[in-house]
């Protein structure tokens, strides 16, 4: 076994570990902005670390340029489409779970979202 396939293991192991860990909180968390985030953050750093592992455990520089690559694709997308589906969800009027009482201070959005609504109906 070669240095680079025992890093490219521990790579795998802990990209496997985030995925499942990203799968239980999509799984426990109340509501779809949660979900989102649980989803995102973990499995957009285990999907990293398991391509990772993969290309560097193969050992050709090729896998590894190849990984890289599709890591740096993973670090763009992944937000960009989290922030996406959320904007999407907020719009169409689904809010956040929110424990408190004044439940419009907490949804610091709606002030936006108002302002915006409140613009395209005078013009």
């Amino acid at each position: 076994m070669t240095f680079y396939q025992i890093i490219g293991g521990i790579l795998i192991v802990t990209g496997s570990i985030f995925l499942f860990l990203g799968a239980l909180g999509i799984y426990r968390m109340p509501d779809i902005y949660n979900r989102l985030q649980a989803g995102t953050k973990a499995t957009t750093l285990g999907a990293m670390s398991l391509i990772l592992g993969v290309g560097i455990a193969e050992g050709s520089w090729m896998w590894i340029l190849k990984s890289f690559i599709i890591v740096v694709f993973i670090a763009f997308s992944n937000p960009i489409s989290s922030h996406a589906l959320a904007r999407a969800t907020y719009l169409r009027g689904h809010r956040p779970y929110i424990k408190s009482d004044d439940k419009e201070k907490m949804d610091a959005y709606s002030e936006v979202v108002d302002k915006k609504d409140k613009k395209e109906v005078k013009a």
